[in-house]
């Protein structure tokens, strides 16, 4: 932990800070100690290590999500988005949800062979596999560990259906296999799309790609016949609430046939890593930030409740539902049969296996 110069604002990094997680029995905060040495600060590297896990499926029954299982290959993303709700799971390893969520990586190395081994248990019923839902799968580091592709090529081995949601035109390095499969009706891709100011992009979410190569990847995969999803979100508050329209004008524009949208949550230590870089980056306005999520989470920064996290709730919230409708309804998005992409199951095989008698039917 860097604890030689205050907490500062670092160019490529999201968080501020790197204070303890919430298990932690002791509190640290940078100081200046009056030595302003440029060696007191080593730079800070990304690491990248392997664990191997049991399992390879989450499992979930929220009401608020519309899949029940999903796989992530990397923990950490060094895409640095500030307010990525997956930072908090970084303290149940003793770690940071600030600096080291994103410079401090996991990688699954046995995800694709976990994955086909759930995949040919018998009691295996399928339904559309989620990449992506925690952290990015197509984050810097997939460039050259290529997990995400290897339970691609699974899925594809077994005709299952999967959505993947990304910020990173590197999805379509895998497109010889999601095009395929979207042609079956087994594949879709969703990107989350914060704004279109590159300037605001650059400090809240400073490695992941820029927006334009996020609009141009979406139209490359639509154009290939994949079926493209877009997110605004999060949705900010006095900070980018503005963009919405423009967001999804810009993704529909460039072939996505679905939308939905997130009003910014801030469970556990979010809150308080967002609060530090509003008022490292937009401290003209942090306290408004603020004031308005609160008139749209019941007078409190976040509500966990189901129904209510995702959108939130009061009069701001319920403008901004409607603002969503009205653009969704203009720019004919959410309808017709892009509702319904890449949920087949019907076409779901298991592969024999080397040594496997063949059916003789």
């Amino acid at each position: 932990m860097d604890d030689a110069k205050p907490d500062q604002a670092r160019k490529g990094r999201g968080a501020v800070s790197n204070r303890p997680g919430r298990f932690e029995a002791h509190d640290r905060h940078a100081i200046d100690d009056g030595w302003d040495l440029d060696d007191d600060v080593p730079p800070l590297r990304t690491v990248v290590t392997d664990e191997r896990p049991k399992t390879i499926i989450n499992r979930n029954k929220s009401p608020d999500i519309p899949f029940d299982r999903s796989i992530n290959p990397y923990r950490g993303c060094e895409h640095g988005c500030i307010y990525c709700f997956a930072r908090p799971t970084h303290a149940y390893y003793g770690l940071s949800p600030g600096l080291d969520f994103e410079s401090r990586l996991f990688a699954k190395p046995n995800a694709a062979e976990l994955l086909e081994a759930e995949l040919f248990k018998p009691s295996y019923k399928p339904r559309v596999m989620a990449i992506g839902t925690n952290t990015d799968p197509y984050q810097p580091v997939e460039r050259e560990r290529r997990i995400t592709r290897s339970v691609l090529e699974v899925l594809q081995r077994f005709n299952h259906p999967v959505g993947i949601v990304t910020k990173s035109p590197l999805v379509l390095r895998d497109l010889d296999i999601i095009g395929p499969m979207a042609e079956q009706g087994l594949a879709s891709v969703g990107f989350s799309v914060t704004t279109l100011d590159g300037d605001l992009a650059r400090t809240m979410e400073p490695r992941a790609p820029r927006p334009a190569k996020r609009i141009e990847a979406m139209r490359r995969l639509s154009d290939a016949g994949v079926p493209v999803i877009v997110m605004a979100a999060p949705i900010i508050p006095a900070l980018n609430d503005h963009e919405l329209e423009g967001i999804l004008e810009a993704a529909a524009d460039a072939g996505a046939g679905r939308a939905g949208y997130i009003l910014l949550r801030l469970p556990l230590e979010i809150k308080d890593l967002f609060t530090e870089w509003l008022q490292a980056h937009r401290p003209d306005r942090a306290r408004h930030v603020l004031n308005n999520l609160r008139q749209s989470r019941s007078g409190e920064l976040y509500v966990a409740g189901w129904g209510k996290r995702m959108t939130g709730d009061g009069p701001e919230a319920e403008m901004l539902a409607q603002r969503f409708k009205l653009a969704c309804k203009r720019l004919g998005l959410n309808e017709g049969r892009s509702v319904d992409a890449a949920t087949r199951t019907d076409l779901f095989r298991r592969p024999p296996k080397a040594g496997d008698q063949l059916d003789l039917l």
